[in-house]
């Protein structure tokens, strides 16, 4: 695949001069990369005894305090399973616990539409995947405003053009144009209809849950379903310690169709969590293991992936915080205990706090991608387009995201060693005070040995300020428009299109259209 983060064994042809070689580099590069082998250590801040301290402590939370789990079908599960269950609380003995995650997979394979785009995940392998979630958008004209269905379609598209993205998620921005109750159904398609990668489905509510499956089931087939992932999910729980019917109803609907969902907790370091490093982990790896081992009491075998959400607090306003070191350091940790019980594990990407895509944005960004990349995740989410907190996906930070993945993909690769020994023989030939720029190594290799960005200016500020002095927003919002300028949609077979349509509209029929979750019909 020829793309700028990876071309190990592509060799750009000398004919055609430099006037074709930079057609090359600007033309649009629709190909995905495979999922991200790493090739760089973990970094492990705890040693051997810690990590066994923090499971000690999270399996004496999980006995003795326990855990609430707000739904009637969960608890008699759990009562059938052997646990201790008083009223709404159950304890869980680490026994079962340890035995019940035992039988999740370490790794599987991501079944996309375009079997081409399919996934090695866990272990070594990592996947990029854009953000979800946003009440507002900052536009095309880097205007804040609430989106739309056409919006989210966009981002779609703009995610199945960007190499480093191995899937389109699902709600990138939230469709302010459709009825609440309806909008699961089009996110659904919007991400099957304008990419062939793989994608999230909505766990909105249990029922929103079954209607992906089913839409899932047109488009794969349940054979396929049965036999590897075609879809993701993510269930968030209510720190500390509780479980809601929402969220477990949602689960089973993933679960009893053997597709993974991510196991959140939704931490607000200070807030829901004691306001210390350690404990905070050890309650949020507590509150991961009893919705890890939910899964394998629904379905044993199952894949399933450890999953949270990490902010810290500012202890002088109460507001959520990006890219601080606590989190970098948590995130060191759970990937630890995640390799620990042998899970793959989910974390997220590129959080940002600032109200525009400027200087903060990019640090905090930065700041995160780095740890999360030495930590060793493999569900590597919200890598594109987060900003303010979650409030807004920006059109401008995404595209510049999705770069910022494709060489964050590269360092985490590790070096490279397939032309060690024509490199050094260039050394010989070029011998003391002489230049490489000419030599055949160097025009062999000047596409892949060292990344060059799109959306960053190292020009002169003399050819900068030629060039109209543009910054990266404008920069990036070009380039935004340049791609969808070039989209191709991935054909879908209009048979399967007419199914998934089918069922939409029944659905519509079926579902009142109102500004409320459907959980009745």
């Amino acid at each position: 695949m020829l793309t700028e983060a990876t071309q190990t064994d592509v060799r750009p042809s000398r004919s055609g001069g430099r006037g074709a070689r930079r057609a090359l580099r600007s033309a649009p590069d629709m190909s995905m990369l495979p999922s991200l082998h790493r090739g760089i250590p973990e970094c492990e801040v705890m040693s051997g005894e810690q990590v066994e301290r923090i499971d000690a402590a999270s399996m004496s939370i999980l006995e003795e305090v326990g855990v609430v789990f707000r739904d009637e079908i969960a608890l008699a599960d759990w009562t059938r399973a052997g646990a201790d269950v008083r009223g709404d609380r159950v304890h869980l003995d680490r026994g079962l616990v340890r035995e019940l995650i035992a039988s999740i997979p370490s790794g599987f394979t991501y079944r996309a539409r375009n079997p081409e785009r399919n996934l090695p995940f866990g272990g070594p392998h990592s996947i990029f995947v854009p953000m979800t979630g946003a009440p507002f958008i900052r536009d095309l004209d880097d205007a804040r405003r609430w989106p739309t269905i056409g919006d989210l379609n966009m981002f779609h598209k703009l995610a199945h053009m960007s190499p480093a993205l191995h899937s389109t998620a699902h709600h990138i921005v939230e469709p302010m144009d459709l009825p609440v109750s309806h909008r699961h159904l089009h996110i659904t398609y919007s991400s099957m209809k304008y990419s062939d990668k793989t994608f999230m489905g909505m766990t909105t509510s249990p029922r929103n849950a079954e209607d992906v499956m089913e839409m899932c089931e047109i488009l794969f087939g349940r054979d396929v379903m049965e036999q590897t992932p075609v879809v993701t999910g993510n269930c968030n729980g209510n720190s500390p310690l509780v479980w809601d019917e929402v969220m477990l109803g949602a689960m089973r609907a993933f679960c009893r169709r053997n597709q993974p969902v991510l196991c959140s907790p939704f931490v607000l370091g200070g807030a829901n969590t004691p306001a210390s490093v350690a404990p905070a982990v050890a309650q949020l790896n507590a509150e991961a293991l009893s919705a890890l081992a939910y899964t394998q009491v629904v379905r044993k075998g199952c894949p399933a992936i450890y999953g949270h959400y990490l902010s810290t607090v500012s202890m002088k306003s109460g507001a959520p915080m990006a890219g601080t070191p606590e989190i970098s350091l948590m995130n060191f940790m759970i990937g630890q205990m995640a390799r620990f019980y042998d899970v793959p594990w989910r974390t997220s990407n590129l959080l940002g706090g600032a109200k525009t895509f400027d200087a903060q944005a990019g640090y905090e960004s930065a700041m995160t991608m780095n740890a999360v990349l030495h930590a060793g995740a493999n569900y590597i989410w919200h890598s594109a387009g987060w900003n303010e907190a979650g409030m807004h996906c920006s059109v401008a930070k995404f595209v510049v995201d999705a770069e910022m993945c494709a060489m964050g993909y590269r360092m985490a690769e590790g070096p490279r060693w397939d032309d060690f020994d024509e490199a050094l023989a260039a050394v010989r030939d070029v011998g003391p005070g002489g230049h490489y720029l000419g030599h055949p190594h160097t025009q062999a290799n000047f596409e892949r040995a060292f990344f060059m960005p799109r959306m960053f200016d190292n020009n002169s500020i003399e050819q900068w300020q030629a060039e109209g002095s543009i910054e990266i927003t404008e920069r990036a919002l070009g380039h935004a428009r340049k791609l969808l300028n070039e989209y191709e949609e991935p054909r879908l077979d209009p048979g399967l299109d007419e199914a998934l349509r089918d069922y939409m509209d029944r659905r519509m029929r079926e579902i009142p259209a109102v500004d409320a979750l459907n959980n009745d019909h």
